[in-house]
Formats: C-alpha cells, sequence, structure tokens
C-alpha cells in the first residue's frame, strides 16, 4: 500500500469553509486511529492569501525590471540607445538594425533565464506538490520562498558588480531547485481546496486570483516610478525582503490543512506515480462516470494548458513591445501598463462574481476568453499609447477562465486526491511557463520583420480552442443531465 493511503482527506462539506482551519478538532481517519486534522490554531482569520499576495508582490515587482535590465545592459554592451532619442517614436522612419539587435537578444536571454528555471522547476513542482498530502503543506509554502530570496541575492551580486548577464540565469537555476513561484501556487491553491465546499471553491480560488492581480498592480506602480528614481538596485532589495517575509509568515501563522506524516519522504517516485495514476485511471471519482469522466480531466487539463501557455507567453514580451518603437514607453508607462494587466484580476473576481448569479461556470470561462481575445487583437496592431491601453481595457475579464478550470478539476477527483491533483496542476503549469517562454520569446524577434504584434494575434486565435472545448463539454453534460432525469 502506497503510504499516502493511510491519510484520507475529510469530504468537502466536512472541512472548514473560511479559509482556514482556526484550531477546530477536526477528524482524519488513518489506518487504525484517529488523528487531528490541524496541527496548530490559526490566530487570523485568513490563511494562504497573504503568502500568495507576498510572493506575487516580489516576483510582480522584479520581472518588468530584470526585462529592462537586460534591455539596459545589452544595449550598453552594443552601444544603442535609441530608445531615449526623439527618434524613436517617429513611426517614418526605418527601423534601427541596432534595435532589432537589442530587442532579439533581450528576447533570447528572456528565453534562456526562463527555460534554465522552469526545466529544473518542471521537475521539483510535482514532487513537492505531492508530498505535502503526507509531509504538509506548509513546507511548500516556505521552501520556494527561500528560493527565491536567494534569486533576489543572486541578481543584486550580478548589478553591484556589473557581472555578465549569464549569472540570471544562476539564480533561475536555484530558485527553480527549490520549487519557483508555481510550488507557491500548488500550496496555496491545495490548501483551497482541503479548507473550502464544492459550493464555495470557485469564487475562493477566484480570491486567490484576486491576490495575484493586487499585489501584481501594486507592485507594478511603484517598480516603474521606483526605477525611475533610484534605479534597479533598491527594488530588488525589497524583493528579498518580500520573499522572507512571505516565508516567515508560512512559518508563523499558517495552520496545517493537512497531518503531517514525520516518516514522508520526499525523494521517492510514488510522488509521481500518484500524479501518474490519477490521469491514467481518472482517479476514484471516475467510476461513477466512467471513461467521459476521465476525458473531461483531460481535456479540462488541456484547456488550462492552453490559457495559461498564452497568459505566460504574452506576458514576457509586452514589456519588450512597449520599450521599442513606435511606443517607446520609458518606466513610468511600463509601470502602469502592467498595473492595468494586474487590475484585471480584480475586475474578473468582480465580474465572475456578478456572472454566477445568472450563468454556469462554463460560460463564465467563455465570456472571460472572449474578453482576453478581443484585447490581444488589440494589442497587435497596436502603435499608439491610446490604443494599448484600449487592449488592456478589453482584457477587465481574462482571468476569469483560470479560476472556473481550477475548480472544475478539483471537483472531478475525490477529496482523498487533492493534493496529486495539484500536483499535476503545477506540473502543467510549470510545463506552461517553459512552453510558453519558449514559444513567444522565440516567435516574437522571427515575426519582427513582417507584423510585430503577430504574436499577440497568435495567441488570441490559440484561446478558440479552450473556448470551444469548454462550451461543448458544457452542453453535453447538459444533454446527459435531461437523459438521465
Amino acid at each position: 500500500m502506497d503510504e499516502r493511503d493511510s491519510v484520507a482527506i475529510l469530504p468537502d462539506d466536512e472541512t472548514a469553509t473560511n479559509g482556514s482551519c482556526l484550531g477546530q478538532e477536526d477528524a482524519v481517519r488513518t489506518t487504525g486511529s484517529l488523528r487531528a486534522r490541524c496541527a496548530c490554531k490559526c490566530p487570523l482569520p485568513v490563511s494562504v492569501e497573504p503568502v500568495l499576495f507576498l510572493s506575487m508582490f516580489s516576483l510582480a515587482l522584479q520581472a518588468p525590471l530584470s526585462t529592462q535590465y537586460l534591455w539596459d545592459r545589452i544595449s550598453e554592451d552594443l552601444g544603442y540607445n535609441g530608445s531615449k532619442t526623439s527618434d524613436c517614436s517617429n513611426s517614418s522612419l526605418l527601423p534601427d538594425p541596432l534595435q532589432k539587435e537589442v530587442e532579439t537578444l533581450t528576447a533570447h536571454w528572456n528565453l534562456y533565464i526562463s527555460l534554465g528555471g522552469f526545466s529544473i522547476g518542471l521537475l521539483v513542482v510535482p514532487l513537492l506538490g505531492s508530498w505535502s498530502d503526507l509531509a504538509g503543506r506548509r513546507a511548500v509554502l516556505i521552501l520556494p520562498n527561500l528560493g527565491l530570496a536567494l534569486q533576489a541575492v543572486v541578481y543584486l551580486v550580478v548589478m553591484y558588480l556589473k557581472l555578465p548577464v549569464v549569472y540570471f540565469l544562476l539564480g533561475r537555476l536555484l530558485s527553480g531547485l527549490s520549487g519557483d513561484f508555481n510550488a507557491i501556487l500548488a500550496g496555496c491553491f491545495s490548501y483551497i481546496a482541503d479548507t473550502s465546499d464544492r459550493s464555495s471553491r470557485t469564487f475562493r480560488v477566484a480570491i486567490l486570483e484576486a491576490c495575484l492581480g493586487l499585489s501584481g498592480m501594486l507592485a507594478s506602480i511603484i517598480g516603474g516610478q521606483w526605477r525611475r528614481a533610484q534605479g534597479y538596485i533598491n527594488p530588488f532589495w525589497l524583493v528579498l525582503a518580500t520573499n522572507l517575509a512571505a516565508a516567515l509568515y508560512a512559518y508563523l501563522f499558517v495552520c496545517e490543512s493537512v497531518v503531517p506524516d514525520p516518516s514522508a519522504k520526499l525523494f521517492t517516485f510514488r510522488h509521481y506515480k500518484a500524479v501518474w495514476h490519477l490521469f491514467s485511471t481518472g482517479g476514484s471519482a471516475s467510476d461513477a462516470g466512467g471513461r467521459f469522466h476521465r476525458w473531461k480531466l483531460w481535456l479540462y487539463t488541456l484547456c488550462f494548458f492552453l490559457v495559461v501557455t498564452v497568459h505566460f507567453g504574452s506576458r514576457d514580451l509586452y514589456v519588450l513591445y512597449e520599450l521599442s518603437s513606435p511606443l517607446c514607453w520609458g518606466p513610468a508607462l511600463i509601470g502602469y501598463g502592467s498595473a492595468a494587466q494586474h487590475l484585471a484580476y480584480l475586475t474578473s473576481l468582480l465580474g465572475l462574481k456578478i456572472m454566477q448569479r445568472c450563468l454556469e461556470d462554463s460560460w463564465v470561462a467563455v465570456v472571460g476568453l472572449a474578453s482576453n481575445i478581443t484585447g490581444l487583437v488589440v494589442f497587435s496592431i497596436a502603435d499608439t499609447t491610446g490604443l494599448m491601453f484600449t487592449g488592456y481595457g478589453l482584457c477587465f475579464l481574462f482571468v476569469a477562465a483560470t479560476p472556473v478550470l481550477r475548480s472544475k478539476l478539483s471537483k472531478l477527483v475525490d477529496p482523498s486526491e487533492q493534493g496529486a491533483l495539484f500536483a499535476s496542476v503545477a506540473c502543467v503549469e510549470g510545463l506552461c511557463t517553459l512552453v510558453g517562454s519558449g514559444l513567444f520569446n522565440s516567435l516574437y524577434p522571427a515575426t519582427l520583420h513582417f507584423m510585430k504584434g503577430f504574436p499577440f494575434l497568435f495567441a488570441a486565435i490559440i484561446l478558440l480552442i479552450p473556448a470551444g472545448i469548454i462550451g461543448t463539454l458544457e452542453c453535453l453534460d447538459k444533454r446527459r443531465e435531461h437523459r438521465d432525469s
């Protein structure tokens, strides 16, 4: 028997619904004994939301600054300063070959750094996520934040000593070995699955998504202004402090949602086997739904993969697109643009709550995808600041699809399989980052000569696939329900 079979998670209606354990003595049946579900009392009315908020704040603060630092260092090495001249916004001039070289090298270095970090994270994240089913969720919240803090230290050393940008890759590798930000996502969403019931799960997941947006919006505004006033080094000290604060909060205040097993081993193939078993058989819940249930699990995972790949891949290009001609944005406008993008997390939460009153979750996701598609189409032809911000405005519901997909996947498996599921989702999310960064950072320089915004148009076309799958599955579900009744 697998060691994870000795602990069974309580059904949804027997778990806490307020986001934390609140010190109750919920019992979890084990082989021959009953043990308390929670390992400690939670002194705060929130659970993992502050951890995700702080971690995302750190990530959103450093991501645009890292790209701008790469741009400035490569420009300095090549002797390019075109973006600082008045000719940059003059669209009548021929494209500067040196600018194209800077754009290409910056995109390639973004690609190398992303590939290096997330290829390792792709192996580590499912290991940590499945292990948290036995060892507890807090470890998966603490270790990745410490890894991200170590990455910030490496970046600071590079900036202080003006080392070659290849050392950025070393920082990403160290962060990937600790699970990176995807492991934090896996731990937080697993925790919410542990502590929420089926009826409230979609909105609870959406609250976590809103935490991502709020922290990202604040970090983007602060980062753009701060970089213009004081350069790159001081903001990265805040990145380091924020990751350490998130790890400390998780250690002091987050209550365990599962009973830790002291004998749980981290380095074992059983964790990978648990993930494979879930998708090869459809899990225990597939007994009721048969083959259709297993196909739904795969199809919703495919939808999640496509949506998140587009999110991650296009996100890497916004700063490059805005830095270069004809937009030629400075740090302040880049910060405002990133803030507008993250504001959509809050508008999506509000829109999801309103649309749930009259629409099924599936149709809420389709509306969110339609919002994303229209915004991407506008980005693909944006050549003025006003048009660029119009695209950001049209994307006001673009995050509504991901909490729906996470919730639907969670509801397809038994409560005892939530950890293995979110380990799988974390693995898919790591793969999304890998594929998205590789695809879009390669596509952008390759299409500069005929359509600068083509990657955004390509992303919009991709999103038509999950929109069609989600709508079709919802129609099939309604038909089955009508036939069974």
